[in-house]
């Protein structure tokens, strides 16, 4: 039975053209036509805009088509009377799981859906205790939301849609915000749901390895599905998904790669173990000891310091309840000009730390010095210490206010005092180093992608000339094209302007490609402190905490434990495709 049908799906809104003085209707979906049977689990993929998510709200009425027909168990979603029911068969859980709870108790929060359809008490008990039992998380029943992790958070708001007994669960992007523990946690959550209990899954992700483990891989390109087969057959198409803007998993990149070199492997690889397997069958020299593989080592030097934190302790809720120790006696030592990585999983203590950088948070003991000053020792200092060191917050679109992208990059140092032609060139160098045309110059920042608004919000920081800058996860939730495009920027800048750089990144790859040194972060310790190659050298130690490497280097430290003799200390595609392609046969 097919669960979701869709029809020459058509959406339509409105904008209003400024330079015109009246509305124009864009086109979201443009003829999508999609069957889902019952049980399935679909992965739906796209660049930002190309609209998967306003397809999504289609499968819950929350959108109703402007042409053509979604059904949903058959029921016609253009028909209210229909809307309640539909709402039932099928539930979304969001990004953010924050924006989903509501209760102080976990238990009443998943009761909060039941309790709104009107089911009698003892129904609504027994379906919390199932739903809770589905996700793993029963021990948890009478915990506070906000205590729990972020993977924790979003398997309650997925046991609050289980307490509904939906036939379907649409999830979009649920795992953007989260570390790799609380991705594992959750994907392995929705797969338990989908196998055991035959729950029809849409998953809406940019992690290419999640959607490798659906039935059927969707891709959508400006409101149009452009391809549609099982996740081996999508991704070996690696050049047609880049040119959609999208990415694959980095065991098939590695795959195409070898046989751009002349090899004949297995292009549907999409896992490590697959990638390890295909290597092995297809075969290595003899001796490896006698083949010569020479890389360049990058040495860290050590530099005059920018900001030196000691002993650093501080506590949330300090005497209630609620206290919770984030940081305790963390000392570091950060070097002029230094591109730092920082990782951790979530709730480590990673954005209580930087936010200390600038004085937005104050120590409960130790000392923050930034160029030598102590911070926190003169409020007077403050202002001059917030000049020094700029952060960019997560999902810094939210900064963006003014009217125009201009004006909005002006802000800051115009309220430094800068005026005229040096203004005027300060916001024209800043929007320059992260690659934004003087043609956007006048338009909204708001009529922008969503990788050009994270560009446009770190222009303005860099406008008011920090010497440091602190990005909190600034490429998350954005597709592989956007990110790429935002984390380019910063790299340039930083080799142009040669100012500290500290970016707090979920992602392992991306981390490994541009960072000098790598600070983990652990239970709200400094666990380690060091290049990437000795923090990556350690991919145990980084599993146990919630952590992971890049899978390239995972592919190559699983073929050293099989005897093969390979550097582990590899982290990219192209460089483990440039050592394999001397050793294999």
């Amino acid at each position: 039975m097919d669960f979701i049908k869709s029809d020459s799906l058509v959406y339509e809104y409105s904008v209003y053209n400024e330079a015109e003085a009246k509305n124009e209707k864009l086109r979201a979906l443009d003829g999508v036509s999609i069957t889902i049977p019952e049980g399935q689990f679909v992965a739906l993929l796209g660049h930002n805009g190309s609209g998967k998510s306003t397809f999504a709200k289609h499968i819950n009425a929350l959108l109703t088509p402007s042409e053509g027909v979604m059904y949903v168990r058959g029921m016609d979603t253009s028909d209210t009377k229909n809307t309640w029911q539909i709402r039932q068969s099928a539930g979304m859980v969001f990004q953010n799981p924050d924006n989903q709870l509501i209760a102080t108790v976990v238990e009443e929060d998943i009761a909060f859906g039941p309790e709104n359809l009107g089911i009698e008490s003892s129904e609504i008990r027994s379906r919390v205790k199932n739903a809770l039992l589905s996700v793993s998380m029963e021990e948890f029943r009478k915990s506070a939301p906000n205590l729990l992790s972020g993977g924790q958070k979003q398997r309650i708001a997925i046991a609050g849609i289980l307490a509904m007994k939906p036939g379907c669960i649409v999830l979009d992007e649920p795992t953007a915000m989260l570390d790799p523990a609380g991705r594992s946690e959750v994907i392995e959550t929705v797969m338990r749901l989908n196998r055991q209990e035959g729950i029809t899954i849409v998953l809406i992700t940019h992690y290419m390895e999640e959607a490798a483990l659906a039935d059927r891989v969707v891709v959508m390109e400006k409101g149009r599905v452009v391809m549609d087969d099982v996740p081996s057959r999508v991704f070996c198409e690696v050049e047609r998904m880049k040119e959609l803007r999208l990415d694959v998993p980095q065991a098939t990149e590695l795959m195409h790669s070898l046989n751009k070199k002349g090899f004949a492997l297995n292009r549907q690889v999409l896992t490590v173990d697959e990638a390890v397997d295909e290597l092995i069958r297809h075969g290595f020299k003899g001796d490896m000891n006698d083949t010569d593989i020479v890389r360049e080592e990058k040495e860290y030097q050590k530099r005059e310091n920018i900001i030196e934190v000691k002993e650093l302790t501080h506590i949330y809720g300090r005497q209630s309840a609620f206290e919770r120790v984030a940081l305790k006696d963390v000392s570091l030592e950060i070097g002029r000009g230094e591109f730092i990585g920082l990782i951790g999983h979530t709730g480590s203590g990673k954005s209580t730390l930087i936010q200390h950088f600038n004085g937005l948070a104050k120590p409960d003991s130790g000392v923050v010095l930034v160029d030598g000053t102590n911070i926190n020792a003169d409020k007077r200092e403050l202002a001059s210490v917030r000049q020094k060191v700029g952060l960019v917050f997560q999902y810094p679109e939210h900064q963006l206010f003014e009217a125009t992208v201009y004006k909005d990059v002006a802000f800051g140092p115009h309220n430094q005092g800068y005026s005229g032609e040096e203004l005027d060139k300060l916001v024209r160098e800043s929007l320059a180093l992260v690659d934004i045309d003087e043609s956007f110059y006048e338009k909204s920042p708001f009529e922008l992608s969503g990788g050009q608004k994270r560009r446009v919000a770190i222009a303005g920081v860099l406008a008011m000339k920090p010497q440091v800058l602190v990005l909190d996860e600034p490429a998350a939730g954005l597709d592989p094209y956007s990110r790429e495009e935002i984390l380019g920027s910063i790299s340039l800048m930083h080799k142009k302007l040669g100012i500290t750089v500290v970016l707090v990144s979920h992602s392992m790859e991306d981390i490994s490609r541009f960072a000098d040194r790598i600070l983990v972060m652990n239970g709200g310790r400094a666990e380690m402190f060091d290049t990437v190659k000795n923090v990556f050298l350690r991919t145990k130690r980084l599993e146990e905490i919630g952590l992971a490497a890049p899978q390239i280097s995972l592919i190559m430290d699983r073929l050293c434990d099989k005897g093969i003799a390979l550097p582990t200390d590899v982290y990219t595609v192209d460089e483990a495709a440039d050592i394999l392609s001397r050793v294999l046969r």
